[in-house]
């Protein structure tokens, strides 16, 4: 079982030599991917967990398997696989060397960048009851992630940096755009369930048992 690191919002392309990303919010445990998806897996949130699979979050430690990513460790002088390499790790999965008292559960860094690399460690706000009050989520360390979170990674010490990745409106070029990238790996909760997931799920879980008492 791998113990792993704080990242942010889009996948370099191979191991990112940068300071871990900001989403990380100070004594709050970590609790991994499949434990946010015992709520965002189901389509009433949105299915945030299908997305994230998707896309190139979860994808960021086996990414340090290429051809590229080799190439980009040797020219820093990392001996080995990047899939072991701490400079490489610190952005390629969540909680990547934090201390193991925060690890509420093993992560595996096969999972990649998960949710709590971007919202922080999550096992305080994660309760429905608490997620549902955006204020009192963020009081008990959900992060909201901005610019400052992504580029924590996404920054110009990657040695896969491109400087002209992003088009601005007024067409200058620019190695990374929060909202362009924002809207690459967009999850939303749908906008008609928003502030009404407790309602919808209690009266999703009364239809359910008057089916089963028929």
């Amino acid at each position: 079982m791998n113990r792993t690191s704080p990242s942010s919002i889009l996948l370099a392309l191979a191991c990112l030599l940068v300071v871990p990303g900001a989403a990380v919010a100070a004594g709050h445990e970590y609790v991994g991917v499949e434990k946010c998806g015992s709520c965002h897996k189901k389509e009433l949130y949105g299915d945030q967990v299908a997305k994230w699979r998707d896309g190139p979050h979860a994808k960021a430690w086996r990414s340090l398997t290429s051809d590229k990513a080799r190439e980009y460790a040797k020219a820093k002088g990392i001996k080995g696989s990047p899939q072991q390499a701490p400079e490489c790790l610190e952005c390629h999965v969540t909680a990547h060397d934090v201390d193991p008292a925060l690890l509420k559960y093993d992560l595996e860094a096969s999972d990649g960048v998960q949710c709590e690399s971007c919202h922080g460690a999550g096992a305080d706000y994660r309760k429905r009851e608490i997620m549902s009050d955006r204020e009192q989520a963020k009081a008990h360390g959900l992060v909201l992630p901005d610019a400052a979170v992504c580029t924590g990674c996404h920054n110009d010490r990657s040695p896969a940096w491109d400087p002209a990745r992003y088009t601005l409106t007024n067409g200058k070029k620019t190695g990374f755009d929060f909202e362009q990238a924002a809207a690459r790996i967009e999850h939303p909760t749908p906008a008609d369930n928003k502030g009404k997931i407790i309602q919808l799920e209690d009266e999703e879980k009364a239809k359910g048992k008057k089916r089963s008492v028929r």
